[in-house]
């Protein structure tokens, strides 16, 4: 009896033990084949490529030497290629007013680290030869930057021409404009004021700002003379009104910018959605020249060219209050408008 209980588990024994080394033949195999075969479509493959990581303000700030020569638009080739630069349209335009602070908006705004600039006005959009060139020629305008970067670039006669607004529209129906505006009497004597300039330049007589301003014939104010006309804001602003909508624009107080900028600078830093980086730091008051600097850092300071701040001439109070009291209306209009009230008479 225990003979034939021996003899049956010696069996089972055998049974389990022939089991088992089947299985492990057939991983043995399994495996094999595993590493043989490749799949077609591994699971990464499947994945959306890893967007491209964005470059951290505090890494460009690291970057002093290349973002001075961003900052210039003097990026070499070889910067171009080893930091991979690329040319891009612009994502806010600066779009006007002329004389209410452009060029000091622009380069005002440079000094974040994630702004770069066109040093030049292009006049892409206003003037119908360089928009017969094409979109590709006014992206060969733009200065090369890291792809994170946001370009900015300004032309003020933008603001004023018919064609501008749906020729923007046309391109990004999305981008972020800015206005930059002042006292609209004060901004029709600084025009006047620069075209006075260049006229002396060329030893050329000029009318005085009166005679322009005021029709002679009607004693009224002269909406034909360009320089009235640029300063009827609200005129311009609802042509612009009938492509993008309000939330897309943000209007600058160009009198502020002289006498107090960095607030001003920090209402579009939070308009353009940057993270604040423009300090008090970088403004500096010249008692010389009249109005703030700008210091990039230890080394690299800058100041607006000497045409800027130009003296204006006198003129006859009793014009001044006369063109106050025209522009009044429109004044209160583009305050409804646009959301910012300013203190202007």
């Amino acid at each position: 009896m225990l003979f034939k209980q021996q003899a049956l588990l010696r069996q089972k024994l055998l049974v389990l033990a022939s089991l088992a080394i089947g299985s492990l033949l057939y991983l043995v195999a399994r495996v094999g084949t595993l590493d043989r075969l490749q799949p077609i479509c591994p699971i990464e493959s499947r994945l959306a490529p890893p967007e491209p990581e964005q470059i951290p303000l505090r890494t460009l700030q690291f970057k002093r030497g290349l973002l001075h020569e961003l900052r210039k638009g003097n990026a070499t080739k070889e910067q171009i290629r080893l930091h991979n630069l690329v040319q891009q349209l612009p994502r806010a335009i600066i779009i006007g007013v002329r004389k209410g602070g452009t060029r000091a908006l622009l380069e005002m705004l440079n000094l974040h680290p994630a702004v770069v600039k066109a040093s030049q006005e292009i006049h892409f959009f206003d003037n119908d030869q360089n928009y017969a060139r094409g979109i590709d020629w006014y992206r060969g305008k733009m200065p090369f930057s890291f792809p994170h970067q946001i370009t900015i670039e300004k032309s003020p006669a933008y603001f004023i021409t018919e064609e501008v607004p749906e020729r923007i529209f046309k391109m990004n129906s999305s981008i972020k404009l800015l206005i930059i505006v002042r006292e609209p009497t004060t901004r029709a004597v600084s025009d006047y004021t620069q075209v006075l300039e260049g006229k002396e330049r060329k030893n050329k007589t000029y009318h005085k700002f009166e005679k322009l301003a005021i029709d002679t014939n009607t004693c009224e104010v002269n909406t034909k003379y360009k320089a009235v006309r640029t300063s009827i804001y609200t005129k311009h602003l609802e042509r612009w009104l009938k492509y993008f909508p309000v939330e897309q624009f943000h209007i600058v107080d160009g009198d502020r910018l002289i006498t107090d900028p960095l607030p001003e600078l920090q209402l579009v830093e939070r308009f353009l959605n940057l993270p604040s980086r423009i300090s008090q730091y970088n403004l500096y008051f010249n008692a010389t020249r009249g109005f703030y600097c700008l210091r990039f850092n230890i080394v690299f300071n800058k100041c607006l060219a000497g045409s800027k701040g130009r003296i204006h001439p006198e003129v006859d109070p009793s014009v001044v209050a006369k063109l106050q009291k025209f522009f009044h209306p429109f004044n209160q209009k583009f305050y409804q408008i646009t959301g910012r009230t300013f203190n202007w008479p």
